[in-house]
């Protein structure tokens, strides 16, 4: 499995010594022209006899998707492989010789943000230990399969943490495919690897219906955590994505990261000590194994787009209440220059924004702003946190909310864009007027921004309530006949249109701040009209 992960790998950077964008598939890749050149079409037949089609043996597909057990590969195959291997690399020898090229190797990609993959505790000996008594009990695992889940627990103890994964991966898609074919009543399907028939695999199984047009009874049995935690660490582009990324070669196995070993290994004990034919209370109470079912039973998916925009919206909060703490002039400085324009029309947007809080209060939580100040204790970063904890159905959302989706994270990350832009420029200026390096007109710009920010702040802040207010309420999209949603669409484009404009207004080169004011004016009109015809989704929650 090593072997056919990075030698896909590398003959795509072969093919990429005369091709350009190097296709997904293994079997496209091995039926490339490009290839061809390289190393000649009897050589490719071969590869694609061993790993590359259906109609051969398939070696690739058959282990990776759990097919084959250890008793089924005899070593010669994997001996084949490796010569063929050297062979390849004599073959490609030649050829750089020949043409004078240089191959490139295309980067690993890494895993970023640790943290947010970080859901099971860490797993130490014991657990370890009643894991590989799990194995031999449980119904989940084929046995025909076991040396490869011990082989896996073994890796994991000794660090092997790519290793691990690699042989753990399949035997999870075949425990699941076992669960599949059982709740489906379609036992025909759990072997099938066959050229004539339908591959069962994670894509299968994990979609919301079969083949046929029938609902799919896994989700059920598993239940919406443990379905959210495949998708995340399997599917989502955003999400780690671990069997793609290790069967195609994008991960350097040398360091193949322990949290990502220990989510997988943790969630494989959770299904294991779930699907068992015997009484499995004992083990679910241990003490190391308690835990790690309780974190399974309330996961929630972290890299879904609704994930995904909630996470942007409280970033972009933060960095907005960092705007109080910057240093800026004094504001008696202000009347310095005589005639600072703008003062009551950001005050005429300030009462537009309060305007539209008023209206909006009734959709918020009760408990999270007083009734004094309505704008600085309405729209706060305790509000937001709030709405973003409230529980929103992530799995097989239907293709309105993802357009939706799309559009409400667009908006936030110009809005956060905006805001640190701000910052930049605010923390450029004082610096600037500090050093009494700013022209004339410099100055005038200056004190324009910090006028501006008293409408921007606000506005800024009205607009991540509003969407989070909007993704809390995100599938009522489906309610909305085809006229209102192009409308609701419309809509939202615009508002995508205004903080867009904002960007390009508040970005250094520009520092147009009257047009950011006239901006946000119509912005704000916009808003209100929509509000007064009650076309947003969390009216039509009422």
């Amino acid at each position: 499995m090593k072997l056919t992960s990075c030698l896909e790998r590398a003959l795509g950077d072969v093919y990429l010594l005369i091709g350009k964008d190097c296709p997904f598939l293994l079997r496209d890749l091995l039926a490339s022209e490009q290839l061809v050149v390289v190393f000649g079409q009897s050589v490719m037949n071969v590869l694609k006899i061993f790993i590359g089609s259906p109609y051969g043996l398939n070696l690739r597909n058959i282990l990776w998707h759990g097919f084959g057990s250890p008793q089924e590969i005899p070593a010669k195959y994997c001996a084949m492989l490796l010569f063929l291997t050297a062979g390849l690399g004599q073959l490609l020898q030649m050829y750089l010789l020949q043409t004078k090229c240089t191959l490139l190797h295309r980067p690993y990609v890494s895993f970023i943000s640790l943290e947010e993959l970080d859901v099971f505790p860490d797993l130490n000996h014991e657990t370890l230990s009643i894991a590989e008594e799990l194995v031999k009990l449980s119904s989940f695992v084929l046995k025909t399969m076991l040396p490869f889940w011990m082989a896996a627990l073994t890796a994991f103890k000794q660090s092997r943490y790519a290793d691990c994964v690699i042989l753990l991966l399949p035997q999870l898609e075949a425990g699941l495919r076992l669960l599949f074919t059982t709740t489906n009543k379609c036992p025909n399907r759990l072997l099938t690897a066959e050229p004539s028939a339908l591959y069962t695999t994670f894509d299968e199984m994990l979609a919301k219906h079969l083949d046929n047009e029938e609902d799919n009874q896994l989700p059920a049995v598993l239940q919406e955590p443990a379905m959210e935690f495949l998708w995340d660490f399997l599917n989502h582009q955003e999400g780690p994505r671990v069997r793609d990324r290790l069967s195609h070669g994008e991960i350097n196995l040398k360091v193949f990261p322990k949290e990502v070993a220990n989510q997988i290994v943790a969630f494989a004990i959770t299904l294991l000590c779930r699907f068992s034919d015997g009484d499995m209370f004992a083990f679910k109470e241990h003490v190391v194994i308690k835990p790690l079912m309780n974190c399974a039973s309330c996961y929630h998916s972290r890299f879904h787009p609704v994930s995904r925009l909630k996470k942007q919206v409280l970033e972009c909060m933060k960095s907005i209440h960092l705007w109080p703490e910057l240093q800026t002039v004094p504001e008696e400085q202000f009347q310095t220059i005589k005639r600072l324009e703008g003062n009551a029309e950001a005050s005429t947007l300030i009462l537009m924004i309060s305007e539209i809080i008023s209206q909006l209060q009734q959709y918020m939580p009760k408990n999270c702003y007083t009734s004094d100040d309505s704008i600085n204790s309405v729209l706060t970063e305790r509000l937001l946190t709030e709405l973003c904890d409230t529980r929103t159905c992530t799995l097989y959302s239907p293709q309105p909310v993802l357009e939706i989706l799309v559009i409400l994270r667009k908006i936030s990350t110009q809005c956060h864009q905006v805001s640190e832009q701000v910052i930049a420029s605010t923390e450029l200026r004082y610096q600037q007027w500090v050093n009494k390096i700013l022209r004339s007109r410099q100055r005038h710009n200056y004190l324009r921004m910090l006028n501006s920010m008293k409408f921007l702040s606000p506005v800024l802040r009205l607009i991540l309530v509003l969407i989070t207010l909007e993704l809390v309420n995100v599938h009522l999209v489906c309610k909305k006949n085809p006229f209102d949603y192009q409308q609701y669409l419309k809509f939202l484009k615009s508002i995508l249109q205004y903080t867009e404009n904002l960007v390009t207004y508040t970005s250094p080169k520009k520092n147009k701040w009257d047009g950011a004011m006239e901006l946000t004016n119509k912005a704000l009109i916009k808003i209100r009209k929509i509000s007064d015809g009650k076309l947003m989704l969390m009216q039509l929650a009422t």
